[in-house]
């Protein structure tokens, strides 16, 4: 029953004739609709008026303005994936507990969100965790250190100064320099509501959500940037194997994220 479903449902539609029969046309494809957001590996025509929206522009664009070396700030186009970090955000702020982020770099995220859930108002703290000047070298398993070295070499630097610069104006943040996971204990953290992880190789990443695992909020969001992104598949399988272990299942987005919910 199950294999005849499964064939129903993919097998690839007949457009040819068999014996006896007449051929059969494809029938016409109509004309897709234009998308309505094409970049970062996504295409879609669904909604995406979260992209006329006043304060997203104005956080993306603080973002993308962050002296990263990746392209210029006009030919940066993750505005998908920005927003599903800002609204994690703007839904950590009805929960209790600090924001933290895992490999800031020069905070293209961490800026967008700072503006967009407008943090100097609130009353929690956003932890950025970095070395800022790129991958530890002897954190990478050797099937990532071709990649790795590869962005160590085109776009990371030391951008501490630059991303002080940044939150100079935001009481509330903390930026904390050294190799996760080695920094995490020297910081204060008591709850998690918001957590963001984007360190490029799997040691940190799994390192780092355990850590913070019991001392996430429940209905705390986790996202993992590079979880779906087919180049860092070892952080993947890495992440998967730490989600089984507490009976947890960690949701592929289009964008290359990934997203986690404490329960």
């Amino acid at each position: 029953m199950l294999k005849q479903l499964l064939r129903s449902f993919f097998a690839r539609p007949q457009t040819g004739h068999g014996p006896g029969r007449p051929p059969r046309l494809a029938p016409a494809k109509p004309r897709p609709p234009a998308y309505t957001y094409e970049a970062d590996g996504l295409a879609t025509v669904h909604n995406a008026d979260f992209l006329r929206d006043s304060r997203f522009r104005e956080s993306y664009a603080l973002g993308a303005a962050s002296g990263h070396r990746i392209c210029a700030p006009q030919d940066l186009h993750i505005e998908w994936r920005v927003y599903v970090c800002c609204w994690a955000a703007w839904h950590a702020c009805r929960l209790s507990g600090d924001f933290v982020e895992c490999g800031v770099s020069t905070a293209i995220v961490s800026r967008a969100v700072a503006h967009y859930v407008d943090l100097r108002r609130l009353d929690r703290k956003l932890w950025l965790f970095d070395t800022f000047d790129g991958i530890p070298d002897d954190q990478m398993r050797p099937d990532e250190t071709p990649l790795a070295r590869s962005k160590n070499a085109r776009h990371y630097f030391d951008c501490f100064d630059l991303v002080r610069t940044h939150f100079a104006e935001y009481p509330n943040v903390h930026l904390v320099r050294g190799r996760v996971p080695d920094t995490l204990g020297t910081a204060a953290i008591d709850r998690v509501a918001w957590l963001h992880i984007d360190m490029n190789i799997a040691y940190p990443e799994v390192a780092a959500s355990a850590h913070f695992w019991e001392r996430l909020t429940p209905g705390a969001v986790v996202i993992y940037d590079d979880y779906a992104s087919q180049a860092h598949a070892p952080q993947k399988l890495a992440l998967d194997a730490f989600a089984t272990e507490r009976d947890v299942r960690i949701l592929s987005l289009p964008t290359g994220q990934g997203v986690l919910l404490k329960p």
